[in-house]
């Protein structure tokens, strides 16, 4: 957390994935050039410009794919948690990758006429009441230009002065932005494309995407014991130090429960920041710190420590017969709640 913006600080850990990233996407680009042109028949050589292309088109579909599955793959292993807390960093990559093979297709397909490229682009071909010759164009440059804006609004700059609510409602554009390109593939390169495997691959993306989601969405929403206003969390000893029980009532934000050593206390798991889930993150240096960028609020009241601002609802708990429970009515943000203490047997 910072309350001034300054250039980001890339630590040594940022500075390996970023490394990474690179070396993975030069090497898929060289590795798809040469088995393409390995597998082109020889009376009919593939054009590198256009292997290129398709290069670029599909490296950015495995990246657009594998971005959305970042956040139920990490609630459902903390091994993803390295890709959640560096997400931005595929963002951007990705969209650069989609204007590369955008630059290169207005060029190659538009660039030697006599009219501007980019109105060649959007005029060329007018048929949108048809399937068979849809403009399929301008869905992937739709899909650019939202992709654009997330890219260009990553930085904490734009979360703070948009509101976290907005900024998060335009970065939910992504879903729309992977529609456009199913969309895109589907009514372009797939129409004339014999083989199956990109039909395959497009299958298989919208399987896991949809199924991800759809998976970690049914088990948030299990039902839990509710006893008035009051509920189940877990047995004690199945409280991890440090760690957080996510429990969700039926009405309102979900709750996080934490142990503190022998304290048990709860808070939203909705972070003020970005809405990251708090209660996937840790209690360090006797704050709940979120996952995803590190803000950080008090487990007793529920207030970012100075000269940080930021503050999130607090629950009361209680523990009876060894179990834990919390009541699912919030207090205003910011009030301290007494912590229920796990006494030694």
């Amino acid at each position: 957390m910072s309350h001034d913006y300054q250039v980001v600080q890339w630590t040594p850990f940022k500075r390996r994935f970023d490394l990474w990233l690179l070396a993975g996407v030069f090497s898929y680009l060289i590795v798809f050039t040469l088995v393409s042109q390995l597998l082109a028949q020889q009376s009919e050589p593939a054009n590198i410009v256009q292997t290129l292309i398709r290069a670029l088109g599909t490296l950015a579909f495995i990246l657009l794919t594998f971005v959305l599955c970042i956040g139920p793959l990490a609630r459902l292993s903390d091994r993803f948690k390295p890709f959640l807390y560096n997400r931005r960093h595929l963002g951007v990559t990705l969209f650069s990758i989609g204007f590369l093979h955008a630059g290169l297709v207005v060029f190659w397909y538009h660039g030697f006429g006599d009219l501007n490229p980019f109105v060649s682009l959007l005029v060329s071909n007018p048929r949108y009441a048809a399937i068979a010759g849809f403009p399929f164009e301008s869905l992937g440059l739709a899909a650019l230009v939202i992709l654009y804006v997330m890219a260009a609004t990553s930085h904490d700059f734009w979360n703070a002065n948009l509101g976290p609510g907005l900024w998060k409602a335009l970065h939910m554009g992504v879903y729309l932005a992977y529609a456009l390109l199913i969309a895109h593939v589907m009514l372009g390169a797939l129409q004339s494309e014999r083989s199956l495997v990109y039909l395959l691959a497009m299958g298989a993306s919208a399987v896991v995407v949809c199924g991800l989601h759809l998976y970690t969405g049914w088990r948030d929403a299990i039902e839990l014991t509710v006893d008035s206003d009051w509920i189940d969390v877990a047995a004690i000893t199945e409280m991890i130090d440090g760690r957080a029980r996510i429990v969700r009532p039926a009405a309102g934000e979900a709750i996080a429960v934490f142990r503190d050593g022998d304290s048990i206390a709860a808070v939203s798991n909705v972070c003020r920041h970005q809405a990251g889930p708090l209660g996937e993150g840790r209690i360090v240096d006797g704050c709940v710190t979120c996952p995803w960028h590190g803000f950080q609020y008090r487990l007793n009241d529920g207030c970012s420590p100075e000269p940080f601002t930021e503050r999130i609802a607090t629950y009361r708990t209680r523990i009876e017969a060894g179990r834990v429970f919390v009541n699912q009515v919030p207090a205003a943000p910011g009030t301290p709640q007494v912590p229920s203490i796990i006494e030694a047997n």
